[in-house]
């Protein structure tokens, strides 16, 4: 079986656990290491060590005026990863947060004009998406869940646009054949962005108004992102 190792990027605890399980879970792995990037610089060994990497959301932004050194530093060792994905040493999948970190390094611009709200969401598979081993089986379109302040303004240099929507064009992408990244979040089911949510109710995700008709359209939802996670985790095996 695949050795595929989870990086965390959140620095609330509890919702850091969940969204390991929920990766687990969705790659369908019976174990998955986890290295917690704000805590711990990122081993230069790991793409050496492991077949596969996901990387998590995060409530950090690109686009922050005001990044830390932690974060900075962060934005380094996750832009090396992305660049050893792309010299083919390991397959990654950057989600949410890093897809940001990601378009950047690559020269592309990321911006707030496409923010999306705590919700469930449609979104289109692209012709080079639906001829996409990963991808390609959900095409035409898929359910997905999104929650996001900022975007990548058009794909980067060299990348694949792999899905996207009215709402914000830039959905999924692909470098190489090694290198996915998603604005959406691939790994959860309702229920367990549902759990999230109660993390960020207070940082602008969502009107905390209306945190119960919110969840309530998420838990309605059938979505199928965890799908893209279980073929990337069987093409690594």
């Amino acid at each position: 079986m695949a050795s595929i190792l989870y990086i965390c990027v959140r620095p609330e605890q509890g919702a850091a656990d969940a969204e390991h399980r929920s990766f687990r879970r969705a790659l369908g792995v019976r174990v998955l290491d986890r290295w917690d990037l704000l805590t711990a610089p990122l081993d230069p060994s790991i793409s050496d060590r492991y077949d596969g990497v996901v990387v998590g959301g995060s409530p950090l932004n690109v686009v922050s005026e005001d990044r830390d050194e932690v974060q900075r530093r962060v934005e380094d060792d996750l832009e090396r990863l992305a660049g050893e994905t792309v010299d083919g040493r390991v397959s990654t999948f950057f989600t949410c947060y890093s897809i940001g970190v990601v378009t950047r390094m690559l020269g592309g611009t990321v911006g707030t004009a496409t923010p999306e709200s705590t919700r469930p969401t449609r979104i289109r598979i692209t012709g080079p998406g639906a001829a996409d081993p990963i991808f390609g089986p959900s095409a035409p379109e898929m359910s997905v869940l999104t929650a996001h302040k900022e975007g990548s303004v058009e794909p980067p240099p060299g990348a694949t646009l792999l899905a996207t929507n009215d709402d914000c064009p830039v959905q999924a992408y692909r470098v190489g054949d090694r290198l996915y990244a998603t604005q959406f979040h691939p790994e959860v089911t309702p229920q367990d962005f549902v759990d999230r949510m109660a993390y960020y109710r207070t940082t602008g995700y969502f009107d905390p108004h209306q945190y119960d008709l919110t969840a309530e359209r998420v838990l309605a939802a059938s979505v199928t992102g965890t799908d893209l996670l279980r073929r990337f985790s069987e093409r690594l095996g």
